[in-house]
């Protein structure tokens, strides 16, 4: 079974200036191709909290796929390729496909009338410059890559002991584009069976199915329970196919047992009064 990590990159997520949108569309479509994500650890522009979360993940069950999001880009706190290389124990050496789009942004900014000087120029190649052994996952239509790194052979390892790690720019557009159509097709999608789901609603106190969710647990050990309170409560259940629709024709027989029950409705008028 193919898992996943996440480390989501960048001091203004941490400051609460920016809110991490990619983690839940990475966890969409993890789950969407039955792929279990482990952990999401959001660490700062920093190599060492960088390389410390990377090893953290790469020490989990293997094969794993871990993504990295932010810190890719031209100004010195993009530090993400170099923090990477440094925890893989590689160099940073220039892409030439990335160069050579560099090279097309330095000239159409000269073009503008901007000067483009060795600095400019040096700091528009930090984004060229990538752990050694990268690979580009490349995608229609735009310039920025997937850069995956396998580590022991990665997630197509013969032995199921590799990792590829995969470093995705921190901009939603651009994290979903490179996500759905360079990373998903070739790491994520056919690996892992699709658990099947169920929903089911309620307006029960969610105290009140404890008794029930402990049976279920111990009567289908394998499927994953989860409870939501809201309007209306909803049980979701997930797992094999057969274990998950013998558990919920168990579940919602219990569920309207209790409904049934004269308390619950006068504990819902009690509630309405409060």
């Amino acid at each position: 079974m193919l898992s996943a990590s996440m480390l989501v990159i960048g001091d203004e997520l941490l400051s609460g200036y920016v809110t991490d949108l990619n983690s839940p569309w990475f966890a969409d479509r993890c789950r969407a191709n039955g792929v279990p994500l482990d952990r999401v650890v959001v660490v700062p522009d920093d190599r060492d909290a960088i390389a410390e979360a990377l090893h953290a993940e790469l020490a989990r069950a293997r094969p794993r796929v871990i993504v990295t999001s932010g810190g890719i880009g031209s100004t010195p706190d993009d530090i993400t390729y170099e923090a990477v290389a440094a925890a893989l124990g590689c160099d940073v050496v220039e892409d030439p496909t990335l160069a050579a789009t560099m090279e097309r942004i330095r000239a159409r900014t000269a073009e503008a009338g901007f000067a483009t000087d060795e600095v400019f120029v040096d700091h528009l190649l930090r984004m060229a410059r990538v752990p050694a052994g990268s690979r580009l996952l490349g995608h229609e239509g735009g310039w920025t890559p997937a850069v995956a790194v396998d580590v022991d052979g990665g997630v197509d390892a013969p032995d199921g002991g590799g990792a590829t790690v995969v470093v995705l720019p921190g901009v939603p557009g651009g994290f979903r584009t490179l996500l759905s159509e360079a990373v998903e097709p070739v790491l994520l999608a056919g690996r892992n069976p699709v658990p099947h789901v169920r929903e089911l609603t309620h307006a029960l106190s969610e105290s009140l199915l404890n008794a029930t969710f402990v049976a279920l647990g111990e009567r289908f050990p394998g499927v994953r329970l989860g409870s939501y309170p809201g309007s209306p409560m909803i049980v979701r259940l997930t797992g094999s196919e057969a274990d998950v629709e013998d558990a919920a024709a168990f579940v919602r027989g219990e569920l309207d047992r209790l409904e049934a029950d004269p308390a619950a409705e006068r504990l819902r008028r009690a509630r309405r009064g409060s």
